[in-house]
């Protein structure tokens, strides 16, 4: 044999080896899947250590929210066995065939490969009876979670809750989410999630085809620990909290409480509200599509998003910006006759005064009064046409915080309603005048005021001219490094002079003491400032407004209540307004007939 014959012959006998080789790479790796599987079935698996979220408290140290132990059933498709006894696995979970394979499927969609979640939150109780037989059905584990546990049942609108992370939510985290996931939904569950998360770890294990755990790989070195998310004290009173609750059983409104000095919020109630626990655990789908459904929208959280016109509430405001612009005074007199006469209409008062003064404006809530106050400052501003005076009016009420969000550290909030120049130039032309709105004057028209704005103005009143936006956080953490965002240690100044308070102070304790608030608004030997209002409700009987503030001087809680469908601000809001008064600065209340009559009242 020539030396080329020989060459080709080695060549071909090398290809044919190679060829053999490939062949037999193919059949193992595609054709025959049993080293795969043993490969899968005894590999090394890594498992998610879910970190501890953070434990709400509320002002006092008292825990509001805790976690509680749950598990999660994983499932890795390629894994499962072709005979798997489906009945017994869906009868141990108690769920049927066509759940098992939709959710199987929906596994393979994600990957054939990597874990997914099968079956979420099975409480301690339930997976004890799981636990006994998940070994024989290969390609399931369990993962050790934990969910929140709400000791009072209250607060729902304020906590949020915690939900799996959709696929939009994993998209924007730019990978710190993966299916299956917790994340905050509402409240301060998700304005807080970035502190509240804390920082997942993870664990390495051998895993036997039986799909037991045999031993850590590496004995841990490259396992990771997880770190537990921050605590949060939140500036809620929780038995402030609780006691405003019970006093809404079987009404619908909003209950805000502020401690003015610092712009915490003590009390936030949206009424009807609902139990937090009933969004927890694998009942939670359930639960929320009857809460959506419930004709009363107990998941409306109408402390930030009802807009309500503030009635009477708004004229102290008014007497505010009328000194502040040196058109008005505390001797300021304006007819009443019992109601402010244009042309056909009439803006009725509830009596016929004499002419009143500043301070017997407000103690009266006389409606004439306020629109001759409203067409002074509008029409009547030396130099400027009507147009220009309603804008230099307009900021001034911008500057309380109406028409404008307050900023609370908890999302969804809306900025209300305050109408601009131009939206009435697009209405009435360039040249109209305060007739023209002058429902304006008495909180009417369009104007649109949360509760939350309205409990604010309160404490801009109660600490003469300044406030913090107002916030649910008290503190991030428990330590050394604890801190508040700093949005909410900016102290923040409305431009009304420290002298121009004294007299609608004077009118808003008198509101109280001998006003439309005297039979339910008063406290033995407690100086109050308070004013009552009416909003109109076209669809049905007008809400009661009341807000206040309490003591007087150096007031430590500002309150906003909207009984809705219920009438007067004077009967329904404040009795709610001062028990609570009551209850938080002196322990407790003594008038238990009082309570009684508005714990009892059904205005739903």
């Amino acid at each position: 044999m020539n030396p080329s014959n020989r060459q080709n012959l080695v060549i071909f006998i090398m290809l044919g080896i190679f060829a053999i080789f490939l062949l037999r790479l193919f059949y193992v790796q595609v054709i025959d899947d049993s080293y795969t599987l043993w490969a899968d079935q005894n590999a090394i698996r890594k498992v998610t250590i879910y970190p501890a979220r953070g434990i709400l408290y509320d002002r006092n140290r008292e825990r509001v929210v805790v976690n509680r132990p749950i598990y999660d059933l994983m499932v890795i498709p390629r894994q499962l066995e072709k005979g798997m006894d489906t009945t017994s696995f869906c009868k141990l979970l108690g769920i049927d065939k066509t759940t098992f394979v939709e959710r199987v499927n929906k596994a393979k969609n994600h990957s054939r490969f990597k874990p997914s979640l099968f079956q979420a939150q099975i409480s301690v109780e339930e997976f004890a009876a799981i636990q006994e037989r998940l070994h024989e059905f290969t390609g399931f584990y369990p993962e050790a979670r934990t969910v929140r546990s709400y000791p009072y049942q209250s607060s729902a609108h304020v906590l949020g809750y915690i939900g799996e992370v959709n696929q939009r939510q994993i998209e924007k985290s730019a990978g710190y989410y993966q299916m299956g996931d917790y994340i905050g939904i509402g409240g301060i569950e998700l304005a807080y999630e970035e502190f509240l998360r804390g920082k997942r770890g993870v664990k390495y294990q051998y895993v036997d085809v039986h799909n037991r755990i045999v031993g850590s790989y590496k004995e841990g070195e490259f396992d990771s620990l997880a770190v537990s998310g921050e605590d949060l004290i939140l500036s809620l009173d929780i038995e402030l909290q609780n006691y405003a609750e019970s006093l809404m059983v079987n009404k619908k409104g909003s209950v805000v409480a502020i401690e003015p000095s610092t712009g915490e919020i003590l009390a936030f109630v949206s009424a009807p509200y609902y139990d937090p626990n009933l969004l927890v655990g694998s009942v939670r789908g359930k639960n929320y599509k009857i809460l959506a459904n419930d004709e009363n929208k107990p998941m409306f959280n109408r402390p930030l998003q009802a807009q309500y016109p503030p009635g009477s509430i708004f004229k102290p405001i008014q007497a505010l910006i009328g000194q502040q612009l040196g058109l008005m005074g505390p001797d300021t007199r304006f007819p009443c006759h019992g109601g402010y006469r244009m042309g056909g209409h009439t803006v009725k008062c509830t009596h016929v005064h004499d002419r009143l003064n500043l301070e017997e404006s407000i103690q009266f809530s006389c409606n004439p009064y306020y629109c001759w106050a409203f067409k002074t400052m509008v029409d009547n501003n030396p130099g400027k046409s009507s147009p220009e005076g309603y804008g230099i009016w307009r900021d001034y009420i911008a500057a309380f915080n109406i028409g404008s969000k307050t900023g609370i550290d908890i999302p969804n909030e809306v900025k209300g309603i305050l109408p601009s120049v131009n939206y009435y130039n697009k209405i009435h032309g360039k040249r109209w005048y305060a007739n023209n709105i002058i429902s304006l004057a008495i909180g009417q028209g369009e104007l649109g005021i949360t509760p939350l704005q309205m409990a604010n103005v309160m404490a801009i009143i109660g600490n003469r001219g300044w406030y913090y936006r107002p916030h649910l956080v008290k503190q991030i953490g428990d330590g050394q490094g604890a801190t508040v965002k700093a949005e909410y240690r900016e102290k923040i100044s409305v431009g009304i002079d420290d002298q121009y308070f004294d007299v609608v102070l004077e009118g808003m304790q008198k509101v109280v003491d001998a006003g439309t608030a005297r039979l339910y608004g008063k406290l033995d030997s407690m100086a109050i400032c308070g004013k009552t209002g009416t909003a109109q409700n076209p669809h049905g009987k007008d809400h009661a407004v009341y807000v206040c503030f309490a003591p007087r001087e150096n007031p430590r809680i500002a309150i906003a209540v909207i009984v809705e469908n219920s009438g007067y601000g004077g009967v329904w809001g404040a009795p709610i307004a001062s028990l609570m008064i009551e209850k938080y600065l002196r322990g407790g209340t003594k008038r238990k007939d009082l309570e009684k009559r508005i714990l009892e009242a059904k205005l739903l």
